[in-house]
Order: C-alpha cells, then structure tokens, then sequence
C-alpha cells in the first residue's frame, strides 16, 4: 500500500458518533492520522471491507502478559485448606522465578497476539519482573521490559510500559524470596531505571512508552510511593497501581497508616487524573466519591476477578459518581475484552438479582448500556494508559478493527441493535481484520505473522503445591 496517499477503508458500517452509520469510507493521510469520514461516491480505490462492520481499536489497560504460561495450569486444588488469591499467587512466582528473557519475550509475544486476533490494538503493561532469579540487576536493568515492548511490537501493537515500582514483601512481612525478580528497594534506583527505558524508548514515539507503576500499598512504603507519584505527576506520565484488591491489602493498611489504601491516597494527594486504581474492588461508596473528586480512572479486570475469586468491582456505585471505569485482562486466563465488558453488568446482575443494573429504567435508548460497555474498552482504556487511539475521530491514530457482519454470533442484528449485540453476544472468532496505525496486522481473522512457536512456552518445571 503506498504510503505517500491517503488511504480510504470502505467497510459496510461505520461506528462513529456514537452509532452505526452506512456509506462511508474511514480517510486516512499518510501519516497515519485520520482526516474524517466520506461518501462512498466521492471515494477512488478504497479498501473493500465487505460485509464489515469497523469500530475504533480495543484498549487493554491492564496485562501480565508473561502470565499466560500458566492459563489452565492453576486450576486445581492445593494441598491448603483453602484456596484464593494468596495460594494462586505463590504459584504464579513459582512460574515467574523459571522464566529466561526468551520465555518472557515469547509468553508475551503469545499473550500479545491473542490480543490482536480479538481486536485489541493497544496495551498497558504491568511489568514487575525486572532482575534474575536471585535478585541481581541483569546487565541492562531493563532487559525483560524491552523484552516485552519487543514482542508488543512484533506483533503490532502499541504498549504502554507500565513499569513497577516493588520495594518489600508487605507490612511487617518477611522478605519472600520468590519476589526477588521483582523487588528495587531504593526509589532512586526505580526512577533511574525507568529513565533510562524511557530513553530508549524514545525512538518509538506513538507506539511505545513508558508509566510510573507503584505495585500496590503492601509492595510499596508510603515514603517511596510518593516519590514514585510526585515523579509521574511531574513528566506526565499515566500512574497504575493495584488498590484495594483483597480485604487483607485493606486490612494491612489500615494496621500500618490507620486508612483505607483509597483514603491513604486521597489524604496524601496521590489521586489525580492521571491515576489508575486496578480492581478497587473492596472500596465503600465514600472512596468512589474520592475517585471521582481526583478524575481518577478505575481499571477493573472482571474475568481475572472471577477466577481468582477476588470479588466484584462496585460498578454501579463508580458509574453513579462519574468515574470513568477501564478494563484490562490482568492473568490471560481468557484474553476478550469484550467479555470483560459485559462481565461489569452481569457480574453485578448476578449480585443483586435484577437485570440492567448500569442504566435506568425509563426512557432509556437501546443501546445505552452498550455504548457505556463499550467505551470502557476503547476511550476510557486509552485515556488510562495515554494511547493515541480513542476512536474514529479526525486527527486521532487510525486504529481499528472489523467483524463480520455475518458471524453467527451477531448475525440477523439490525443497524440500530448491532453494538449491542457486539458488546453481549460477539464471538472474538468474529473480528476479521485489525488496523493499528493504518497497517492491517490482522486480515480475515488471521495474523500476518501467526506462526508462534506455541511449544516453547511451555513451562520447564511443575509449580504445584
């Protein structure tokens, strides 16, 4: 395709506006932005999308992609009395204590692919695993992160590196040396190292970069918290940090800084625009007041909640207030960003025994709740993770992805019902072509360099217990 013109995508239907429109073509310069929308009839030479439906590119805004070597391989079991997130998650160390840079470049590259066959396009990822096996800094310290952007990059899509900040195993917590790949004890050396990646980074302007990432209350001390944050606040960069996940993460904080993991940030001015709270599960409605107060984002992942039994995001209580609600697929237990979408209704559903608890009763349209589903996987996402691509609007990055219009997943919907029927009923085997940055990295459904070496990311050990 020659990039010095302009380039025209002429699909069946449109998403833009907030509803499906017939007869247009998406307009693109050769810099990869979007000029806007035109009729077909002024069109010469576009690129025939027959019997598609395009919509603006899904953003995943939450990933452990190196977690997808153990999907399937935890589900038993062990020998604990009872099993929750605590039991899985020495599991999952096990497994990340085995993993060469190879492995994380091929896990991710795995988990990454999978995200473009669904329609993902751009990815914020939650990267903690930074030193060798016994805690010693590899000679580049940012070896496995650029391992991650690389295989991010192989496969097309934009990542967000979202770079974590583990200082300690916990309050009064003995060091556990299954984190030792994971741990940067001193703030200075954390800002160093993200720095530095930063810089290299640099090149890859639009399609990687870089975000501050405190773990979490338990993994990092409020003194290096806030240093981390003070830094991201000033270089502008998105801030991530997993709150309020367990009861025992809230316990623990209230027994070290007497509140709240939500009250300690609001009280200490860590909250801000640029703040993206993971799961914020177990929080009470005056904490969702203070999320919105600070225009922070809330990042919910639903089906990695469910597996792990963590417990369900208070939706509803967030909409209520104004926050505007991300979604991410955290373990890649599943990797479909739309049934995380409507995971947020139905888990809620589920909770309260009522239908259509997201939207009122009377005088709603149709596809209301649709469209509020379906902006937590696209703006809201790309907002939280600072992605260039937030819909299909002149000036943004031309990101987007097709279904087919006759899947048997959505087939028979009318023009007026089909995002809704996309957002509860589509079959990620139903996205046929993917487009980030006006190149199609996903044709007919299949990548255009699918051939992954699946057998190489098998694990090398057993980590039962």
């Amino acid at each position: 395709m020659n990039r010095s013109e302009k380039t025209l995508w002429l699909p069946d239907l449109v998403y833009a506006g907030n509803r499906f429109q017939s007869g247009l073509a998406l307009v693109c310069d050769p810099n990869a932005k979007i000029e806007g929308l035109a009729p077909n009839n002024e069109l010469q030479e576009p690129v025939r999308l027959k019997n598609r439906a395009m919509l603006p590119g899904l953003v995943n805004a939450h990933s452990h992609a190196f977690q997808r070597v153990i999907r399937g391989r935890t589900e038993y079991r062990t020998r604990n009395e009872r099993d929750s997130f605590w039991t899985w998650r020495e599991m999952m160390y096990r497994a990340a204590t085995g993993l060469t840079p190879e492995d994380i470049y091929d896990a991710s590259r795995m988990a990454f692919l999978e995200m473009a066959l669904s329609g993902i396009t751009a990815v914020g990822e939650f990267h903690y695993i930074h030193n060798q096996p016994d805690g010693t800094l590899y000679d580049d310290p940012n070896l496995l992160a650029k391992e991650v952007v690389r295989a991010a990059r192989d496969v097309g899509l934009r990542i967000a590196l979202l770079r974590v900040a583990y200082a300690r195993s916990g309050f009064q917590t003995e060091p556990n040396t299954q984190q030792a790949r994971f741990i940067e004890t001193d703030p200075d050396v954390y800002l160093d190292h993200l720095t530095r990646l930063r810089k290299d980074l640099a090149g890859l302007k639009g399609q990687a970069w870089v975000g501050v990432a405190p773990h979490s209350v338990r993994a990092a001390p409020l003194n290096y918290l806030k240093e981390v944050v003070r830094f991201g606040n000033e270089q502008g960069l998105p801030i991530h940090m997993h709150v309020a996940e367990q009861p025992a993460e809230v316990s623990a904080c209230i027994e070290e800084y007497g509140r709240s993991p939500v009250a300690l940030l609001e009280t200490e001015g860590l909250l801000s625009e640029r703040f993206t709270g993971v799961h914020m599960i177990h929080i009470t409605p005056k904490a969702a007041r203070m999320i919105a107060n600070a225009r922070a984002t809330v990042c919910a992942c639903p089906t990695t909640e469910r597996n792990l039994g963590d417990g369900i995001v208070p939706i509803d209580k967030l909409f209520q207030e104004g926050v505007r609600v991300s979604l991410g697929t955290d373990s890649q237990i599943q990797i479909d960003l739309l049934e995380d979408a409507r995971e947020l209704e139905y888990h809620l559903r589920l909770q309260k025994i009522e239908r259509v608890v997201l939207v009122g009763r009377v005088g709603e349209g149709r596809s209301e709740l649709a469209s509020q589903l379906f902006e937590c996987a696209t703006i809201n996402g790309a907002q939280s993770i600072g992605a260039p691509n937030s819909g299909l609007e002149p000036g943004l990055s031309a990101d987007f992805f097709t279904v087919d219009l006759s899947d048997p997943s959505i087939a028979g919907a009318s023009q007026d019902d089909l995002l809704s029927s996309i957002v509860f009923s589509l079959s990620k085997t139903a996205v046929r072509d993917v487009v980030v940055g006006n190149e199609r990295i996903v044709e007919n459904g299949r990548h255009t360099d699918q051939d992954i070496p699946f057998h190489r990311v098998q694990m090398r050990k057993s980590f039962r217990s």
